[in-house]
């Protein structure tokens, strides 16, 4: 077996996934997801647009992510998905996440997670990718 580590998500059914985001993420499926795609509470604030306080109240109060935050998260677990398949190697992936990219206007493709257009731009950019077209 190589190194690429087969990516563990939910079923991907967009029935199943507007569900899911509907019925809200707990803060213990939000932690692990954090620690396996290496975000901290601040990115995940500044891309969910609220404090981190306010994530923070949802792990004292126990409560599931409201529906806007839940499918964001998910959106943005889909990218981090699909990345890792089209690099192979997690690390690989999270490395190009981190590394500012001509392609994508000399940012970093993490710096563009906060907007639905950004998390588009990332997503393409991977197609390209996975297909060998290098702008």
């Amino acid at each position: 077996m190589s190194k690429h580590k087969k990516y563990e998500t939910f079923d991907e059914d967009e029935i199943n996934l507007a569900n899911r985001a509907r019925d809200g993420l707990s803060y213990n499926y939000f932690t692990t997801l954090s620690e396996r795609i290496q975000l901290s509470v601040q990115e995940w604030a500044d891309y969910l647009h609220i404090s981190e306080r306010t994530i923070q109240r949802y792990k004292k109060e126990g409560k599931t992510f409201d529906p806007i935050y839940s499918e964001k998260i998910i959106i943005i677990e889909l990218l981090y998905k699909k990345g890792i398949d089209v690099f192979g190697i997690e690390e690989n992936f999270y490395t190009w996440m981190d590394t500012k990219s001509i392609a994508l206007g000399g940012v970093k493709p993490k710096d563009l997670l906060d907007t639905s257009f950004g998390i588009t731009m990332v997503y393409d950019e991977l197609g390209r990718i996975e297909h060998g077209i290098f702008a």
